[in-house]
């Protein structure tokens, strides 16, 4: 029977999200970006490593995020 394992992608600095690239139910790859950050007028893309479906979005455009907030929550079936 597989188990849902769910990966949390988390911020890596304070940062605006400028756009939001992924909504529940899409599927990813690895290496997809799922939000778009800025930060110091750079761009940040944060990217999915695991490959599965996207259980929950949890920032829209707009939003501040502090260094390890949830932003996508990532589920993928495992044996």
């Amino acid at each position: 029977m597989a188990r849902e394992q769910v990966t949390e992608i988390v911020a890596e600095m304070v940062a605006n999200v400028m756009s939001v690239a992924v909504a529940p139910g899409d599927q990813v790859e690895a290496g997809d970006t799922v939000v778009l950050l800025e930060s110091m007028k750079m761009e940040i893309p944060v990217l999915v490593e695991v490959p599965g479906t996207v259980r929950a979005v949890k920032v829209g455009p707009g939003d501040v995020v502090q260094e390890g907030d949830v932003l996508v929550e990532v589920s993928a079936a495992r044996d």
